[in-house]
């Protein structure tokens, strides 16, 4: 879950409060309290897990005295059975003295961008410089109106990213720009144009000296001209300048994902996986007896590699299925 991907509704008449958050592009309205400063949500059905709201995006550290922290959200009305938490990905470490599993990250440093550059594979130097030769133009873009039809006209030119459904394909302009004005205060919007017209794009948020990279996208139309390694080059310049220490890319491996091509595209634009400790705290008897069957980490990871590999390609087959039954109603 992203700040993109997130609206939240308060009303102040009782201690758990509803938040509506996206899960993939769809709104979902969970239960939120206010514990010690931070805003905690509870998901899930059978088992409910509670967590700090956009984690990855507050500054400071996230939870600063865990065994307060948790009494506190035990004596509190929310219903969970599981409380997850990370120290900053930074700190490589283990701190607490709690159950926990290794979360990853992709993290560039972004100290000097000259060492960054000359890090690179050739072959990634040489993306970055034909997306200038192919007449692509990248520079930092302010949000408005403009900005918002440009993200929509790339939202929408495919129903299918990465073998499943896109879910922003579609979505109205009022949608679009809700989800994409989230901590406007602290985000830098990076555009890369083609003729003067968007074709991609990128938003990162700053999070003390780090910058967390929110969205980047860009047509598959203009793949060719490689606007996504110039708008990750100039996203390393902008972070140079504004003195942070680390571009982060979302996690470097999903799951047990581990030869995707997203994670070699991260890799081969100077990205590299630093693990670090996610807490698991049992709140519950249920919570307890769960974690001691590995159910805190998702029935996906239960599951052995070559089955989830299987029903991700029969995922990938039927998507590109429905977009192609879909062009042929078109045509009719």
């Amino acid at each position: 879950m992203t700040a993109t991907e997130v609206i939240t509704t308060t009303s102040h008449l009782t201690d758990v409060r509803p938040t509506v958050i996206r899960v993939k592009g769809r709104p979902t309205i969970v239960p939120s309290a206010d514990i010690l400063g931070r805003r905690i949500i509870v998901t899930g059905g059978f088992l409910k897990v509670a967590q700090i709201f956009d984690e990855e995006l507050v500054e400071g550290v996230a939870v600063p005295n865990p065994p307060e922290f948790i009494e506190s959200l035990r004596a509190s009305p929310l219903q969970a059975d599981i409380f997850t938490f990370t120290q900053r990905p930074t700190e490589t470490a283990s701190q607490f003295d709690a159950k926990f599993e290794w979360d990853n990250w992709a993290v560039a440093s972004t100290s000097s961008f000259q060492q960054w550059w000359e890090k690179l594979p050739q072959e990634s130097r040489k993306n970055a410089r034909r997306a200038a030769k192919k007449g692509i133009s990248v520079r930092a873009v302010p949000f408005d109106d403009e900005l918002v039809r440009g993200i929509k006209g790339i939202y929408d030119e495919t129903p299918v990213r990465q073998g499943k459904k896109f879910w922003h394909f579609g979505k109205d302009l009022a949608t679009v720009k809700v989800e994409n004005e989230t901590y406007l205060e602290r985000s830098e919007f990076i555009g890369a144009f083609y003729e003067e017209s968007l074709i991609g794009f990128i938003k990162v948020i700053c999070v003390d000296q780090a910058a967390i990279l929110i969205q980047i996208l860009a047509k598959n139309e203009h793949h060719d001209k490689r606007p996504m390694n110039a708008l990750l080059t100039h996203a390393m310049e902008i972070c140079e300048r504004k003195n942070m220490r680390y571009l982060v890319y979302g996690q470097y491996v999903y799951g047990k994902k581990n030869d995707s091509s997203l994670t070699e595209f991260k890799r081969r634009n100077g990205f590299a996986q630093i693990d670090f400790p996610r807490y698991f705290v049992p709140l519950s008897s249920k919570g307890r007896v769960a974690m001691g069957c590995g159910l805190h980490l998702g029935l996906g990871n239960l599951m052995p590699k070559r089955v989830s590999d299987l029903l991700l390609r029969g995922r990938s087959w039927l998507a590109e299925r429905a977009v192609r039954a879909t062009a042929r109603g078109a045509g009719t």
